[in-house]
């Protein structure tokens, strides 16, 4: 496979006492092992800005409100070894901003 090509997962994220993060395949059923924590939105959108979650004025306003209502979620398009980090070992993991 090519390390180019992009796979599509979709983050979902929601506000429990700090920001969760979860990652699923494109067929929305199936959870990937990788969890996130954070303390702050800020890392949310960094991930959707690296994964290529962005696309337009649209999609930067729709994960807003997501995080201004506190829960939403995402499509992705990671590369192969991105993937692979989504499909490892769970590893808590908190970032204080």
């Amino acid at each position: 496979m090519n390390p180019n090509d992009r796979h599509r997962v979709y983050l979902s994220f929601q506000d429990r006492n700090g920001w969760q993060c979860q990652f699923l395949e494109a067929d929305l059923k199936t959870p990937l092992p990788r969890k996130l924590h954070f303390t702050s939105p800020d890392k949310i959108i960094e991930i959707v800005e690296r994964g290529g979650g962005l696309r337009d004025q649209e999609s930067r306003l729709m994960l807003q409100q997501g995080i201004s209502m506190g829960r939403g979620g995402v499509f992705l398009n990671l590369t192969e070894v991105a993937v692979r980090e989504t499909q490892s070992v769970p590893l808590r993991y908190t970032a204080a901003l």
